[in-house]
């Protein structure tokens, strides 16, 4: 049985009065009993209640909670809320009655006024522990996944990288050692231990110019690092910089003690490079640069280059040496740097300068103008262009009065060109030899020998010198030295044009000097003009005629002398005879070989004489023996031979020998 009017609250037009805060956070415990009271269970009980609160239910889902946080509303409330908001304020409404008496109708049509500080689930109850905190509406969770992702934790770790490369580094595959400290790299590219590491597997791998990067982007890192310092300046000595390495070292002192073992390789190094600096600069021997560039080259790394400066230090000790090989490596030298730049003017000028200590003076002048066409303030092109230039002007220019016959002026202009450049060993044992000749010429013979020796001294293998120094001590007498030369030569040059002819002349000329000499007796040159022979004789028969002279003994032997001598060169044939030797020469020596046949190639008798004077022995003639054969005569009696076979036919002398041989 329903009790009317028990339940059903009285109706009133006075506002619920506002709750405090603390109300709020905190309800009463009236309420709290009220809510759980037998008179709402009753209200459950009735069908009428339980159909009405269905319907609240079902309408309170279409109707949306005003604490709804606004990115959750949909797109047309979300907008009239923002025009809601951008509206003047409006006085606040008249709460709205109570509905007493539990009617279910009102209750669902009227909803209770709503305090912005509380929130109701989808039940209508109040959340209380979601009442602590703020006063404004939490918002809910991010519905979206934010665009930032955490790091991710790399591919390569790095440190195992860097086992893995010093596993392959003890076992000697240095190649796959610094693939793998790359890739630790390629995660920590500012490690020192990996760039450390690196560079020690680049040395390793002889991959020096490598290994020098990593050690010094290690330094830059770490300057105070002792092990990457070390490892930089031994990197230094390896690639031949001692200089940078000695100051790395240096570096190192300024914060822990270096021992001299330690600085050993670096400074012996810089020491042999100032020692070979110091030899080209005071103009010593050329093998001590050598040597000292040797000992250098053995302490660089592996399949390094020789630096550029070295190899220029190289190429002029050769041209100090100056000798025939030397000046070949001083080529060489050059060559190997215009492989690598054709431009280089340096290069260009040592090998301009060997050409010319070899005689090449166009050549030379061709490399020189090249070098100042990359370079054209480089002042050692500039100097050698123009001595060059000069030398070979004054050379000419005595060439040229030698063969003019102004033999004089010939050695003045060589000992000019001589004054140019006293360093050239090639040239100038070439201006030595042709002053020789021309001194040979005005009878100098002891200036043409100190010359020839001259030139000797400056290029050993010079045998044109040596056959000028030959003919010059033959000419001034001294045969028996100028054949011991020219056989010399023969000996040791055997393929040298002519030599064996020229040894054969000379020894015939020794024999000549052996003789009477009917010049020195008559007082006259061998060139001496018939005239001059005539007057000579008649002054010296003059002064030594035996009637002039009886008591001297010796006048009647040096009258007859002057006679004979006289009667030599005053006849052309008997002179030729004479001049050329033919008159020494034993019919037994033309005969030696062959039963008394001509020798091959020319010779006779072994004694290799030419055609031009067997032609002369055989008096000149087309086939006959003329008066001017052999000639055997009795003691006392005249050289000049006795009557003859006319030219053109044969005939016999006095006692029938053919051939114009006669016997007195």
């Amino acid at each position: 049985m329903v009790l009317p009017g028990i339940f059903k609250p009285k109706k009133t037009s006075e506002p619920l009065p506002k709750q405090s805060s603390k109300s709020r956070e905190h309800p009463s415990p009236s309420r709290r009993s009220v809510s759980k009271s037998p008179t709402k269970s009753l209200k459950e009980s009735d069908p009428r209640s339980q159909h009405r609160k269905l319907s609240a239910r079902s309408s309170s889902r279409n109707v949306l909670n005003t604490d709804t946080h606004p990115l959750n509303l949909p797109p047309e409330e979300r907008e009239r809320k923002r025009s809601a908001m951008s509206a003047p304020t409006d006085p606040p409404p008249t709460p709205m009655d109570v509905d007493q008496d539990g009617d279910a109708s009102s209750a669902s049509s009227t909803p209770p006024p709503t305090d912005p500080t509380s929130y109701s689930d989808a039940n209508g109850s109040t959340n209380d522990a979601d009442m602590e905190g703020p006063t404004s509406p939490v918002p809910p969770p991010h519905r979206f996944k934010p665009t930032t992702s955490p790091p991710a934790k790399p591919a390569l770790d790095p440190e195992e990288c860097k086992a893995l490369g010093n596993k392959y580094y003890k076992n000697n595959d240095f190649v796959r050692a610094i693939a793998e400290y790359t890739k630790a790299l390629s995660v920590e590219p500012q490690s020192v231990t990996y760039l450390s590491n690196r560079a020690a597997a680049f040395i390793s791998a002889n991959r020096f110019d490598e290994a020098l990067a990593d050690s010094k982007q290690a330094q830059e890192l770490e300057p105070q690092n002792a092990k990457v310092l070390y490892r930089l300046a031994r990197i230094y000595v390896l690639l031949g910089r001692p200089s940078e390495a000695v100051d790395v070292l240096d570096h190192i002192a300024t914060f822990q003690t270096v021992t001299q073992a330690e600085r050993a390789a670096a400074t012996e190094m810089q020491t042999h490079i100032k020692q070979a600096e110091e030899a080209l600069r005071r103009g010593t021997t050329g093998s001590m640069v050598i040597h000292a560039l040797d000992k250098v080259e053995r302490a660089l790394g592996s399949g390094v280059e020789k630096p550029r400066k070295w190899q220029l230090m190289r190429g002029e000790a050769y041209l100090k040496m100056g000798n025939v090989n030397s000046l070949g490596d001083a080529q060489g030298v050059a060559m190997s740097l215009l492989r690598k730049n054709s431009k280089d003017p340096e290069a260009l000028v040592l090998r301009g300068r060997a050409l010319y200590a070899q005689g090449e003076n166009e050549k030379a002048l061709q490399h020189f103008r090249e070098a100042l066409n990359c370079d054209p303030d480089y002042k050692d092109g500039v100097k050698y262009l123009r001595l060059v230039q000069k030398l070979e002007r004054m050379k000419e220019e005595g060439n040229t009065a030698f063969k003019t016959g102004k033999y004089r002026q010939a050695v003045e202009l060589y000992g000019q060109a001589l004054a140019v450049d006293p360093n050239n060993k090639g040239i100038n044992s070439k201006l030595h030899q042709n002053r020789a000749m021309a001194s040979i010429k005005l009878k100098e013979f002891k200036s043409a020998i100190s010359d020839c020796d001259r030139a000797i001294a400056l290029d050993s293998t010079y045998v044109k010198a040596r056959k000028t120094r030959a003919r010059a001590l033959g000419e001034s007498g001294n045969w028996d030295e100028a054949v011991r030369e020219l056989k010399a030569i023969a000996e040791s040059n055997p393929s040298e044009p002519g030599i064996q002819k020229e040894v054969h002349n000379a020894e015939l000329e020794l024999k000549k000097a052996k003789r009477k000499d009917y010049y020195k007796l008559l007082g006259v040159e061998k060139d001496a003009s018939e005239n001059e022979i005539k007057k000579a004789y008649r002054k010296l028969a003059i002064v030594h005629h035996p009637d002039k002279n009886p008591d001297d003994e010796s006048a009647a032997e040096k009258f007859k002398e002057i006679g004979e001598a006289y009667e030599c060169l005053s006849d052309p044939q008997k002179r030729a005879r004479y001049d050329s030797g033919e008159d020494l020469i034993d019919p037994s020596e033309m005969f030696s070989q062959g039963g008394g046949g001509f020798p091959m190639g020319g010779g006779m008798g072994g004694m290799g004489i030419s055609p031009e004077m067997l032609f002369n022995m055989m008096g000149q003639g087309g086939g006959g023996m003329g008066g001017g054969g052999f000639s055997f005569s009795t003691a006392g009696g005249s050289p000049s031979g006795g009557a003859g076979g006319s030219r053109g036919g044969r005939s016999r002398g006095a006692g029938g020998f053919p051939g114009g041989f006669s016997f007195g």
